[in-house]
């Protein structure tokens, strides 16, 4: 499967601050910025920005970003499950993961994070993948946001909501260890239904004669 990868763009206003969303960029492109300080929800911000970086590189890795002139305030990154993850135990070229999304604390209250997700699926090319992430309320920012773990749930759902990732069942450990937790997928409209089939396999390993 090829993953070519069309570039988008728009820009958000707000308070005084315009920041641009564009993506996704090669790393050779993300050179010309650097990481907001606070950036810090993964790692520190200088290691996540490599991290970053490398995933660019990946044929199927996508990398959307806000930034405030060469100031990355916000990101999203896209790329296969990570072989160690259930997701992976089947193959599938056309099943990638939102593995991380973040925004700086000074930029909240921009949408930021939902127009990073809407600029990313303006890519045809995501109409051909079954698109994931694992969301556990253990990375959540309560702390600094006030929220409770249900209120912060709701916020990431109707976020995640923008870019058409809507919450499925699972019977994966991690995720039904908590009711906070959750699995959310969008399908893309070019999707074979061999492909959700497989996929379906992998959302419900325990019940799958397959894995028995």
């Amino acid at each position: 499967m090829k993953h070519p990868k069309i570039y988008h763009q728009k820009t958000i206003k707000k308070d005084g601050k315009s920041v641009i969303v564009e993506g996704p960029l090669t790393s050779s492109q993300l050179d010309d910025y650097y990481f907001d300080e606070g950036l810090t929800a993964f790692r520190p911000p200088k290691k996540q920005y490599e991290a970053v970086k490398s995933i660019a590189d990946f044929e199927e890795g996508r990398v959307v970003v806000a930034r405030d002139e060469n100031k990355i305030i916000g990101y999203a990154t896209f790329l296969h499950p990570d072989p160690l993850e259930r997701w992976s135990e089947i193959k599938m070229e056309d099943l990638i993961e939102l593995g991380a999304i973040e925004v700086s604390n000074e930029y909240r209250g921009m949408s930021v994070g939902s127009s990073i997700l809407k600029v990313a699926m303006k890519d045809p090319q995501m109409e051909n993948y079954i698109i994931i992430t694992t969301e556990y309320y253990w990375h959540w920012d309560m702390k600094s946001t006030g929220l409770n773990v249900w209120e912060y749930r709701k916020i990431m759902e109707k976020m995640m909501g923008k870019g058409g990732l809507k919450p499925m069942s699972t019977d994966d450990p991690e995720i039904i260890s908590h009711p906070a937790n959750c699995l959310l997928v969008r399908i893309g409209k070019n999707v074979p239904k061999s492909s959700v089939k497989t996929f379906d396999s992998l959302r419900f390993m325990g019940r799958n004669d397959y894995w028995l």
